[in-house]
């Protein structure tokens, strides 16, 4: 009996030993997060669909720049291979055309209208030198397509840029780009606990990325977790491993009040946050 408990102990020991060493983020040679923490970053920027502001629009960049608030934008690439600042893999809710991003070049993208207003799909470079260093970018790389064509495009532009920016994205793959390729960037895993959501239950690989395993490939240096999920075991375990964390998306002064003391940045709109202290 005595040996049957010291072989489970064991392979207990051993069980947790592999999940600490697969969810670990970069522990060594980690950059200076502290121009990101305890920053409030406007969701696409400090939009207003509503009137006449729109997402990921040089005006609600300008807009979160005026209220104090970093930034977080989405980029992924046009079919001639320019990085894009827009959300959605398909066109239509945002300018009314139809068909994806990665159909139209980058200049057709730019003449689209969003939401009916004079705001247009700007280009990363234009984003980036729009926001020129005035506060930090949390810069969203899309995977709707698994290829990193995006990370080399949007690195391109961004390698040059010297204000305080960092990357994020829920493919991992993404992340591990630049734990390859540009190490010195500060990079993030966006993730939530998937084995909740009905379409994917069951499904091994979302699960595994529900508890971060994934980060035993790309290192990250901060986990951007869903904010009802604060509770995750492998969320917790990362931020006493040394990972910083960012919660998204906040949409309510009662969703801050109940995030704000389990995460280290956070991810934001519809509301004012400001007012929420």
């Amino acid at each position: 009996m005595r040996k049957i408990i010291k072989t489970v102990f064991a392979v207990l020991l051993v069980l947790t030993g592999l999940f600490l060493f697969l969810i670990a983020p970069r522990m060594t040679d980690k950059p200076d997060m502290s121009a990101f923490k305890g920053v409030k970053f406007a969701h696409r920027g400090y939009f207003d669909n509503r009137n006449n502001i729109p997402e990921n629009s040089l005006l609600s960049f300008e807009k979160a720049i005026e209220n104090g608030y970093g930034i977080e934008l989405d980029v992924q690439l046009s079919s001639d291979g320019v990085p894009v600042v827009f959300h959605d893999a398909d066109l239509e809710r945002i300018t009314g055309n139809t068909g994806k991003v990665w159909e139209y070049t980058a200049k057709q993208l730019g003449e689209m209208n969003l939401l009916g207003t004079d705001q247009t799909i700007p280009t990363l470079e234009q984003a980036m030198e729009f926001i020129g260093g005035r506060t930090p970018v949390i810069v969203e790389h899309k995977m709707d397509r698994p290829d990193t064509a995006v990370c080399e495009k949007s690195y391109e532009i961004l390698q040059d840029y010297t204000g305080h920016w960092c990357m994020k994205s829920f493919d991992p793959r993404a992340v591990m780009w630049y734990k390859s390729n540009a190490p010195q960037v500060i990079r993030g895993q966006l993730a939530q606990e998937y084995w909740k959501e009905e379409k994917f239950k069951g499904d091994p690989l979302y699960t595994a990325l529900s508890f971060l395993v994934s980060n035993v490939i790309a290192r990250p240096d901060f986990i951007s977790y869903k904010a009802t999920d604060a509770d995750n075991i492998a969320l917790k375990i990362c931020r006493l491993m040394g990972a910083d964390t960012a919660c998204w998306t906040l949409r309510s002064p009662q969703e801050y009040a109940q995030a704000k003391d389990s995460f280290d940045m956070y991810i934001f709109d519809s509301f004012d946050i400001n007012t929420a202290e």
